[in-house]
């Protein structure tokens, strides 16, 4: 099955909240940099795209790049169709930005002040039940593993 790729990813003002740009990473491929001064405790964007069931995830999730955000037991954004730019955010172990789930939005805050340039990160927590997918954040705390041990 082919990856749906977000080809010419974009920035949605109607979601974001601060000017942001993407360019390269050097994370992974590309990523999402902030372009002015971003305070802390803030709404930075909400990461939007098509709801999905749960079956259509695992139909989807067999690519090996996805845009896929689990929002409940049941639903699932894909962020890879009418994606807010949000789902360019790379992964890193000492994020920058945080999730926040409200009333079924997908919320990324910031965990702190951004600086212009900076690349803005979130943490992707993927379960430890699925494969082991390696980081490549380069932060000293850095575990390795995008995967975290469920509780």
């Amino acid at each position: 099955m082919a990856t749906a790729l977000v080809k010419s990813p974009t920035i949605d003002p109607r979601y974001a909240c601060f000017k942001m740009h993407i360019r390269e990473s050097k994370i992974h491929r590309r990523g999402v940099y902030a372009l002015e001064r971003i305070p802390a405790r803030r709404k930075v964007i909400e990461y939007t795209g098509e709801k999905i069931s749960r079956r259509e995830t695992k139909r989807r999730g067999q690519g090996s790049i996805t845009y896929l955000f689990t929002l409940d037991n049941y639903w699932t954004i894909d962020g890879a169709f009418g994606g807010s730019g949000a789902e360019i955010i790379n992964h890193s172990c000492e994020p920058n930005l945080y999730t926040w789930i409200l009333r079924g939005h997908i919320l990324y805050m910031s965990k702190r002040l951004i600086k212009p340039g900076e690349e803005l990160t979130v943490d992707y927590r993927f379960s430890d039940k699925v494969d082991a997918v390696r980081c490549r954040c380069g932060t000293p705390g850095c575990r390795g593993v995008i995967n975290v041990k469920e509780e």
